[in-house]
């Protein structure tokens, strides 16, 4: 066939697999089109089937004799068109070989560069296209991938690729649609404002302000497969931790030449927003106020306080709830169809269903109540109760013998395994933010409507989320004038007492210190009459028009002689020195008959 072969024109590249010109503009796509077809069909036109398969790719060879390569005619002897025809099989497999084609590549280009290249030569070349034009991967491109390309879909996965999946399972597991976002129907529920506003793409700015791992991240990994869809919008995502102001900036800049140059939008999501400072949240003001960007960030503090109000008035804050017991028995109920897992004391038919899984994967079962501990212990949050699903599944995986992880084996996770690798309750509690706050407004309250129990609960969650013992208790001093008062006066030198035993033996000692005084204090009668006299004195002073008055002359201290001459003390009566009670008046004339304890001030 090689020696048939006519020089192609000086236009045209020939085809290295089916010998045929074609113009260069098209080369391109004729290219994998013929290699798929190879590929499939498994016969080229031109190949030898009795001829064995050849141990290097044609590349390979042509690059370790590029001078006889490009001098050489094409029809010039009987070895040419052998070695022509037992090219295509190699060829294809170093096509879909990325790295090897890489290095064969720059070998060819080296060595075609020291001599002429005939037209025919260049087309027995591009059968390697370079890494700039892509194409349909192959089957052996898929195979070779990373992880990550293996595992891209969810649906693919097994529980034995739980000891090889190079991330989290809560990261493999992310949805990409709303209807397997579980737990925030009150946001993207049906019906609901935001929703509507996804499903159309017209996506306004968002912070989304939530605890950890209610699905914040996943919100906007949804909005992102969408945009995708699309093809509408740009998504960016960044992480506040790791970027900088030049990030951003440079992010900005491409954004408004997208939507200059292409009418196309862009959605930056900025993760962890909060530990952005306010002069890198001002970076943001006039591109989300002008459209050039739409932000969306994320956040599990409080935006009133950590998101500048200027930024914060650009866009509009979601409240992602912690997710409830059934949100998570959802999640987890998705992770173990995914995963082929079945749960040990479901119905027959579930479990009927479950058994056309592959015949060499071990069965692994899970008992009900492992499930429900997690649903139960990770407080709401889907990261930590994925995490420990799969850790306790590697676990027991690992201690079965690799050589029996076959269908015949059946492994199954217990509650105590799930307890083993959650060691504890994950108990939500940030000393610095806004947990901290909202748990000792609990406990104040609790106290003040006189539960001992719930104040007990309050007191406990702070300590065992690692609060400072020696905070509570001088709250627990404050609680004791402000809210018992003088019902109890004997509730300060208690709680003093809890203080001072505190700083002296410390926690965990000090908690049972902490409960004693927090249940005397639930249980003491309340009078917040000091409280609110003292209020008003306040106000009298703040609202006060013009200068204070001035302390009465009979009340003032009179130490020297020109302050007696003055008047100083003059007409003061020394209360012991009288027998009855002394008629003495000991406020200034402007406040003569007030009584701050029924006062009820006015506004200025």
């Amino acid at each position: 066939m090689a020696n048939e072969m006519t020089p192609t024109a000086p236009d045209s590249v020939q085809c290295p697999v089916c010998f045929k010109d074609f113009k260069a503009a098209t080369i391109n796509g004729h290219l994998d089109v013929c290699l798929q077809k190879t590929v499939i069909d498994g016969s080229p036109s031109a190949k030898d089937e009795s001829e064995p398969p050849l141990k290097k790719s044609r590349i390979s060879g042509e690059a370790a004799t590029p001078t006889a390569t490009v001098n050489r005619p094409v029809a010039s002897s009987t070895s040419s068109s052998s070695s022509m025809a037992g090219t295509p099989s190699s060829s294809v497999l170093s096509f879909f070989q990325p790295n090897k084609s890489k290095v064969s590549a720059q070998s060819e280009w080296s060595g075609s560069s020291s001599g002429k290249q005939t037209p025919a030569s260049r087309g027995l070349k591009r059968n390697v296209p370079s890494e700039a034009e892509p194409g349909p991967a192959g089957p052996e491109s898929q195979a070779s991938g990373s992880d990550q390309q293996t595992l891209k879909s969810s649906k693919d996965l097994s529980a034995r690729t739980l000891l090889t999946i190079n991330k989290p399972l809560a990261e493999t597991l992310r949805p990409n649609t709303l209807e397997e976002y579980f737990g925030q129907n009150k946001v993207v529920g049906q019906h609901t404002l935001l929703r509507s506003l996804l499903e159309t793409q017209e996506i306004p700015s968002l912070i989304l302000w939530g605890p950890p791992g209610c699905g914040k991240t996943t919100l906007a990994h949804i909005i992102s497969s969408g945009s995708k869809k699309k093809g509408t919008t740009r998504f960016v995502t960044l992480s506040a931790t790791s970027a900088s102001t030049s990030d951003v900036r440079e992010v900005i800049k491409q954004a408004q030449n997208e939507l200059r140059l292409c009418k196309r939008k862009t959605i930056l999501f900025i993760d962890e927003i909060h530990r952005f400072n306010k002069s890198q949240q001002d970076t943001f003001l006039p591109h989300v106020e002008c459209g050039t960007v739409t932000l969306i960030g994320a956040t599990t503090e409080n935006p009133s306080f950590q998101v500048n109000a200027a930024l914060l008035s650009r866009c509009r804050v979601l409240v992602l709830e912690k997710l409830s017991v059934e949100a998570m028995a959802s999640i987890l109920d998705r992770a173990l169809a995914t995963l082929g897992i079945r749960v040990l004391e479901r119905d027959a038919a579930n479990s009927k269903d479950q058994d056309q899984s592959d015949e060499h994967e071990p069965k692994i079962f899970i008992e009900q109540k492992a499930l429900d501990t997690i649903a139960f212990l990770c407080d709401g949050d889907a990261r930590t109760g994925l995490n420990s699903l799969q850790l306790a599944v590697q676990a027991q995986v690992s201690l079965a013998r690799p050589n029996q992880l076959d269908g015949s084996q059946e492994i199954l996770v217990k509650e105590e395994h799930i307890k083993e690798g959650l060691q504890r309750s994950h108990i939500l509690y940030d000393k610095a933010g806004e947990e901290h706050y909202n748990c000792i407004s609990a406990l104040h309250k609790s106290m003040r409507g006189s539960d001992e129990n719930a104040s007990l609960y309050w007191l406990g969650r702070m300590l065992e989320g690692g609060e400072d013992p020696l905070y509570v208790a001088r709250r627990l001093v404050r609680f004791a004038s402000e809210d018992v008062g003088m019902a109890d006066p004997s509730a300060l030198p208690q709680a003093v007492s809890a203080f001072q035993a505190c700083h002296f033996i410390g926690m965990p000692e000090c908690e049972v210190i902490l409960a004693q005084c927090a249940v005397y204090l639930a249980r003491a009668p309340k009078s917040v009459a000091i409280y609110k006299a003292y209020a008003n004195v306040k106000a009298s002073l703040r609202n006060h028009k013009g200068p204070l008055p001035s302390v009465p002359l009979h009340l003032r201290n009179a130490p020297t002689r020109l302050m007696k001459q003055l008047g100083y003390a003059k007409g003061y009566k020394y209360n012991p020195a009288f027998n009855g009670p002394v008629e003495q008046q000991y406020l200034p004339e402007e406040l003569q008959g007030i009584d701050f304890f029924t006062w009820t001030p006015t506004e200025p």
